[in-house]
Parts: C-alpha cells; structure tokens; sequence
C-alpha cells in the first residue's frame, strides 16, 4: 500500500514538470515570435494612425482660430522723422555753440501690428503706430515685403488706415462686438518685440474676455477710449494695431494698450470694440478723416446752488450754457439752462461723461438728450451734422 502510493506521488511529479517544460518552451516561442513578427508589425502599421490621432488631438478652436486669421496679421513698420533741439556746449563745440540750440532731424524706427480687412489691401491699426511716419513698409507673415501708405487717421480714437501697395493679399473677416460675452475666449494676434525677434510671423497669446465697455476720458495725448473691451490675453510692445480675436476666427478688437508698471504685460489689456473701428474705418477711407461735429451747445458742470435751484437729489448731470440759436438741437427745443441727465443713453454725472458720450459721434448719427424737468423728463433728438465753419 505505502509503495503504492509512492508510485502515484512519483508519476504526478513526473506530469507537473512535463507540464512545466512545455509551458516554457511555448511561452519562449510566443516570446520569440512577438519580438520578430508581431511587434514589428504594429509599429509600422500604426504610426501613421498615431500619429494622426494625436495630431488631431491637439488641435482645438483656438488652434483653428489662429490658422483662419493669421496670414492677414500684418507687421506694420514705421520710420518717424523727429525734430531734436540739442542745447551745445560752446566749451565743447566752438562753433555751434555760438548758435545755442541747434535743430536737426533724427529717423526713428518703430513696429506695431495691423490685420488686412479688405480685398484692395485696406489695413487696421493704431494711429500712434503710425502717427507722424515718414515710411510704412508692411511685411506679411508670408515674408511678403511692401510699402504701405496712410489713408486716414483718428487720433482722438487711435484707429489708423493703411493701405499694402501690394496684390493676393489674404483678408480677416471681421466679426462684431455686440454680443462678447464675459469669460468667452479672446485670441491676441501681433508681432511683439519684432525688432529682436526677426520674424515676419505673427506670435499667439490666449486670455478671455474679461470685461466690456471700459470707458477712459481724454488722456494727455487726446485720445479717447470708449467701450474698451478689456482681456488677459498677453499684448506687448508691438502688437498695438493687431487683431484680437474670437473662437471663430473672426476680428473682434483691435489691440491698443495695457494697464501696467513695469511696461509688460500683467494680464490688463484693452482693444477698440471692431464695431467702432469698422465705422471709423469707413470715415477715414471716404473722407480721409474724422470729420468734426456741429452739436451746437455747450455745457458745464453742476454745483450745489444751481442743484438746491433746481431741486436735484443729486449733482448728477450737466448744464447747458449755452445754444446756438441755427444750431439743429436749438430747433428741438434745446435752451439755455437745461440740465442733461442722459445722452444716448450714457449716463452723466459731469462734463467728462459728456465729452465721453459724445467722442464716438459721427455725421448723420441720431443724437438723443434726457433732459431733467420738474414733473418729469423729457427727451430732445436731433441728427448730428458736420461742423463746416
């Protein structure tokens, strides 16, 4: 019995190591046949595939956005001529020091961005990228290199005009800013830092928009900036004039400038809303110019005792000072004395508000005027027309 159970105990270790064996012997030649035909196989096969898929796995909107708008970025390069009185030493330069300040010319070379909106070649910028240029040279992102000439400017709104001397020129399609929403996401398109770079290329920075109708009165250089829309996308030295962009590749902006200490971006840059600088644009390329308003009145600021005549809760509003008697306005009814409480729908609460509200009127528009009345308000519209005097 014991001998017995000896020999079935040697006969299954006999079956476990036979068992073992073949195991190996098949995985080995699985093995062997995976590293020469099967491995081989799926690395050739595949990669193509592989790398189509994540190819289109990194492209989004933004990535197809940029590639709809980009070959219409433009560098826009400015040579300004500037007037430079130096004050001599007569100790170190005899004789031009007897002249004491000696004028001379100086050529200054700067960059900013424009985008082509227009088959004949027709550019958006920034008028203090071109702003007393001498020579524009305009470089597309093909390397495409060409003259450019002024067609109009508005200073006051810092929008420019400038046309490529050049044919086959990509356009941007121009979108509107009517309806932006907060947080939707804003493309900056320019050619920052471009004298260092070297590149005709445009560079990309991504933020959202991260507010609208940012107002800013008149500055020292008499620009206005009404209705700015504010963005953290990334916008520096040289991308003034570019395009800011949406999620459709559609122009929506045109950058202008940013809020900060250090002269690089922190993340508060504002654009001119594209409605405003496509109505500008038409002006300029018509007319060559903004032309001036005839509004016909002039106004003031309130203060406590005409506010306490008047019986105003508040200082809130402006003075009319004065009309002119053939002025439009006067023929509706405007007089002397009113308080205007709204116009076009802007509230105001001083002169600035005003000035303000009236920056972005143009020739032909509709102008309407709250005016305060002891029962209630009431409303005077009139037609701006062109000052001609």
């Amino acid at each position: 019995m014991k001998k017995r159970y000896i020999i079935t105990a040697f006969s299954i270790f006999i079956v476990l190591v036979n068992v073992v064996i073949l195991t190996k012997r098949y995985d080995g030649k699985k093995n062997v046949a995976l590293k020469k035909s099967d491995i081989k196989l799926i690395s050739e096969q595949d990669k193509n595939n592989a790398n189509a898929m994540v190819t289109t796995q990194r492209r989004n909107a933004i990535t197809n956005a940029v590639s709809i708008v980009e070959s219409s970025v433009v560098s826009v390069n400015v040579v300004k001529t500037e007037i430079v009185r130096q004050n001599t030493d007569p100790m170190q330069n005899p004789f031009f020091g007897f002249f004491g300040i000696f004028p001379y010319e100086r050529q200054v070379k700067s960059l900013g961005s424009g985008v082509i909106f227009n088959k004949d070649g027709y550019i958006l910028t920034n008028a203090h990228v071109v702003e007393g240029a001498s020579k524009i040279k305009i470089v597309l992102p093909d390397g495409r290199s060409m003259d450019g000439k002024l067609i109009g400017i508005d200073v006051a709104h810092d929008i420019a005009v400038v046309k490529a001397l050049g044919k086959n020129l990509p356009v941007a399609k121009l979108g509107t800013s009517s309806d932006l929403i907060i947080g939707e996401w804003s493309i900056a398109i320019g050619n920052p830092y471009g004298f260092f770079i070297k590149d005709s290329k445009p560079s990309v920075s991504v933020g959202v928009i991260s507010a609208v109708q940012r107002n800013f009165s008149q500055n020292k250089n008499d620009k206005i900036y009404k209705d700015m829309i504010q963005t953290d996308a990334a916008i520096n030295p040289g991308n003034s004039g570019g395009p800011l962009v949406n999620i459709f590749g559609e122009v929506i902006g045109i950058n202008t400038f940013i809020l900060s200490q250090s002269g690089g971006s922190i993340g508060i840059g504002f654009a001119i809303p594209i409605d405003k600088a496509k109505k500008i644009a038409t002006e300029l390329i018509q007319y060559g110019g903004p032309r001036k308003i005839w509004f016909g009145f002039k106004v003031d600021n309130l203060n406590p005792m005409i506010a306490n005549y008047f019986h105003l809760k508040n200082m809130d509003g402006v003075i009319v000072t004065y009309v002119d008697p053939n002025s439009p306005v006067a023929k509706q009814g405007l007089k002397r004395g009113d308080i205007i409480l709204d116009i076009n729908s802007h509230k105001i609460k001083n002169a600035n508000d005003a000035e303000l509200a009236v920056s972005d009127i143009s020739v032909g528009d509709k102008v309407v005027l709250k005016i305060h009345g002891k029962i209630k308000s009431k409303k005077i519209s009139f037609i701006a027309q062109e000052l001609t005097k």
